[in-house]
Order: C-alpha cells, then structure tokens, then sequence
C-alpha cells in the first residue's frame, strides 16, 4: 500500500467530515473481541480509533470478551470449557476463573493499551456502582422446550444502570467494561459480551453500536457477505440453520437493540485494519449493517 501524499491525506480527513459531524455528541457502543483483540498490530488501530472518535466527539463505551483468554487460563488449572447454545457453561470454580480473567487480566489490558494510545479509559464489571443486575440464565431445550437447561453461573441481564458510565464519559473517560453481573444476593454471574454491549447500547440509546467479530459480518448460505439486512430476513436464517453457533447470541443481542432503539447495529471483521474508522467515518463498511425493521 502506498502512502498518500499529504494533500490526499487532507482530502481523506475532509471527507470524515460529514460523519463526525453527524455523531459528535453522540454514544458509539463497541463489543470488543476475537483478532482484533489477540493480534499486536490489530489491538493498536483498534485503541487508536477508540482514542480518535473520543477525541473528535464521540462517546465511546467499549465492552470486551475474552474467550481465548478464559479458555487459555482454564486449561492451565486443567478444565476444560464446555458451550451450549453459544453460552459457557459455568460452575463455581469456573466463574472464578472467568471473573479473574474478565474483570482482572482482559480489562486492565485494554484500559492500558486505550491509555496508551492517547486516552482515558477506566475499568469497570458491572459489579462496581450495581451496574448490571442479573438473574440465572436458563435455555430453552430445543427438544423439549419446556425442559430449561441450567449452565451454572450464566446470568441474564434484569437491569443496567446507567449512571456510571454517564458520569465517565462527561469526565471525559472511556469506559470499559467486563461483561461480569451481579444477583440481588451478591452472587456473581458471567454474561454474554454481546448481550451486555447490546444492553447497554439501549439502556444509553446509542447511535450505534458495533460488534467486532472474526468474520466479514452476517454471510448466507453460500458463505457471501449481506451487507444489509433485516429481523425477518435473520429469523429466516435461524431457522433454516444459515445461523448457528457463537453467531446466535451476537445476532440476538443485535436484533434486540435495532428493535429498542438503537439506531443502527454493525456486525463488522475485526481482522482488518482500522475496521471502527472504516465503518464510521467513511463510506466504506466493513461488514453488516443492521437495519431496524
């Protein structure tokens, strides 16, 4: 790739114009994970962009996942994860595990790597100030449907204070959050990342918000990208299994908050470079784009 010349860099800088006009002021919602969060050259466009929309005026709230993390860490204490439905399951000593990673390891590490780039993160879960409210999440089994599954410590969202990260963002902080709620007794539970971004973003009406993933966004049968797409078309594709896996939860949560509220929801490839930029301030997308109905 070439380098431009400085008159077509201003000319690139002149045509994010529009857009940073049209989302100053405005809460971007970012589900950070897969690559994008393993990869050395991916994670430093991924904080550069983050400190680059905060600074042009964009409130930018980022929640994390840390799959590979958690899994790397359970094989080192000799468990072995187990998923259903897209969930983890989660027993007790499990739960500490992912409470360790989530909350400690992943989140100071992208705290530190968005500081570095030039801004003000902090750390949250959603333990500190009662943020995320809980209950146990059981599924529905397929085969019986009236049968529910328990997977342990899985929580369901009940409800999501806002005003914490409200009082971040006008002290011009990034928040960061681990994707950790807490039950009415105290108890701790590790919800889906993109269940909780996709919360937050309706609970804040977010302009948008954007799930990083490790694919181009939605594909069809024929594995090609839908660059647009709607709720009727995504039912039609659970249903006929085009949909399955750690899709599920990511398209469910984006559904969810297309339908309340937020603007529009980016299912985008967190593999290629700058992708937060590319989908916001330029024409070019680079991925899905939800629209609400």
């Amino acid at each position: 790739m070439t380098t431009p010349t400085p008159a077509q860099q201003a000319a690139i800088l002149a045509e994010a114009l529009p857009y940073i006009k049209r989302f100053h002021g405005r809460t971007i919602v970012v589900k950070y994970g897969g690559n994008a969060m393993t990869d050395e050259h991916l994670k430093q466009c991924f904080a550069r962009d983050v400190v680059l929309l905060k600074l042009v005026g964009m409130n930018v709230v980022v929640v994390h996942g840390g799959g590979p993390q958690i899994e790397n860490m359970l094989g080192r204490v000799g468990k072995k994860g187990e998923f259903i439905q897209g969930m983890r399951v989660t027993d007790a000593e499990t739960m500490e595990v992912v409470e360790m990673v989530l909350g400690g390891q992943v989140n100071k590490d992208v705290v530190n790597l968005i500081n570095r780039a030039g801004g003000k993160a902090v750390g949250l879960t959603g333990k500190d100030g009662g943020m995320i409210r809980a209950k146990k999440l059981l599924l529905p089994n397929k085969e019986n449907p009236d049968d529910l599954i328990d997977v342990g410590q899985v929580g369901d969202i009940v409800q999501i204070d806002p005003s914490l990260i409200g009082n971040l963002e006008g002290a011009g902080f990034i928040p960061v959050i681990a994707p950790i709620g807490v039950g009415k007794d105290g108890e701790t539970y590790n919800i889906n990342a993109d269940v909780v971004a996709g919360k937050v973003a309706e609970v804040l009406k977010a302009e948008k918000l954007v799930l990083l993933t490790n694919t181009p966004g939605v594909l069809d049968k024929a594995g090609q990208l839908i660059t647009g797409i709607t709720p009727k078309q995504i039912d039609d594709m659970v249903e006929d299994g085009t949909l399955s896996g750690g899709m599920l939860p990511k398209i469910s949560s984006a559904l969810d908050a297309a339908r309340n509220g937020v603007k529009s929801v980016h299912i985008i490839d967190g593999r290629v470079e700058h992708a937060l930029l590319l989908e916001i301030l330029t024409d070019h997308g680079v991925g899905t784009m939800i629209k609400s109905h």
